[in-house]
């Protein structure tokens, strides 16, 4: 089966920068990594990463480009994925971040699955709407708004009080 994904560049302007692509369902995450590079003009060499998305765009599970995780800490490789054990009718989104520096951020979504078109080359590029900009749109990152009033530095303790600080008890 193929996979058609939209594939939208994450930015706050108007103007809308997608690309359209189909590709196998038995191809690797490196693949689809391939083709949005290609699709978009990057020339691939950047660190890359894919991460499972649930129906809010939250980031989950990593798919990596290369290992760069600690022992024990096993990180899914883009080389060693295939799409359909990742992407299916029940998970149809993922965050594709591109060249940690800049941090092109691209939502990837599944569209349509479809039969395989004779005389069709996969992967391949169905529709190109928008210019990438010359430069990553900047991101800005906002924690989330909590409803708790908590002051770190309301503890009640008496800093004038030194003697009862207990600092001896707690030295390491």
């Amino acid at each position: 089966m193929i996979y058609r994904f939209r594939i939208i560049l994450d930015n706050d302007t108007e103007d809308d920068v997608f690309r359209d692509i189909e590709i196998r369902e038995t191809d690797t995450m490196e693949d689809l990594h391939n083709t949005i590079t290609q699709s978009f003009g990057f020339d691939g060499m950047e660190m890359a990463s894919f991460y499972v998305s649930d129906d809010q765009w939250n980031q989950g599970e990593e798919i990596a480009m290369m290992d760069m995780s600690e022992a024990g800490n096993e990180v899914k490789m883009m080389n060693e994925t295939v799409l359909n054990s990742i992407i299916h009718e029940a998970s149809t989104r993922l965050i594709y971040l591109y060249d940690f520096m800049n941090m092109w951020t691209f939502y990837v979504e599944l569209g349509e699955i479809v039969e395989e078109a004779e005389g069709t080359d996969y992967p391949n590029l169905m529709y190109v709407h928008g210019q990438i900009p010359d430069q990553a749109p900047e991101k800005t990152f906002e924690a989330e708004e909590d409803d708790d009033d908590y002051n770190e530095f309301e503890d009640d303790l008496d800093l004038d009080d030194y003697d009862n600080l207990n600092f001896d008890e707690n030295w390491n």
